[in-house]
């Protein structure tokens, strides 16, 4: 009579052995997939060329950047004193001719600008007033009126370089000896290194 409960006794205790190994094992694969999950995984190979790719790209345009910029930027921080004023004034007082530089040409913008007065004398071009800073800049002399780099480009070879602008608020440039101003109406300000126009004046 006794016998009965004693088995049955033991054999819940079986079936709950048999249940915690279960839960055990259950426990131990899903704590092994948490750790795979969290855990580092291996870097795909394509994934890495891209990255390096990405870096090496845009340091290039960093360095391209910052080269252009300091091409920019050393005239103008180098850049010596302007003539002075009254210099200016006395010399452009003995003009064969003259012209006026807007800021409002086709070619002209908030970065490329002149304004003033350009004066010829018989040896010296004069300008008295404010040029827009910038590097490399040189003056020509042109047969016909330019207000745009597509005008100005085309006929670049007929130009006449005077000489290079170092200056932005007035400048006093030597004419080339034996040069025939007849030949020539306008005057260009010109940025050689970056192509682009500044200002021009026609004088005549």
């Amino acid at each position: 009579m006794f016998l009965l409960p004693c088995r049955l006794t033991t054999r819940l205790g079986r079936l709950r052995s048999a249940m915690a190994l279960t839960q055990n094992r259950e426990d131990g694969h899903h704590s092994k997939n948490q750790t795979n999950s969290c855990g580092s995984r291996p870097i795909d190979p394509g994934f890495a060329m891209k990255k390096a790719l990405f870096l090496t790209l845009t340091h290039g345009v960093c360095l391209a950047l910052g080269f252009a910029l300091g091409v920019y930027l050393l005239p103008i921080l180098t850049a010596p004193a302007s003539p002075d004023a009254e210099m200016l004034e006395q010399k452009a007082q003995s003009a064969m001719y003259s012209a006026e530089l807007t800021r409002d040409l086709r070619g002209s913008d908030l970065l490329h600008w002149g304004e003033g007065t350009i004066s010829l004398t018989e040896t010296e071009i004069v300008h008295e007033g404010k040029l827009a800073p910038g590097p490399d800049y040189k003056l020509y002399l042109v047969p016909q009126f330019v207000e745009h780099e597509d005008e100005f480009e085309p006929i670049k070879d007929q130009a006449l370089q005077v000489g290079d602008i170092k200056t932005f608020a007035g400048f006093v440039l030597d004419l080339p000896e034996g040069v025939d101003l007849s030949q020539y109406n306008t005057v260009v300000v010109w940025c050689e290194a970056f192509s682009e126009f500044i200002t021009a004046g026609q004088f005549r």
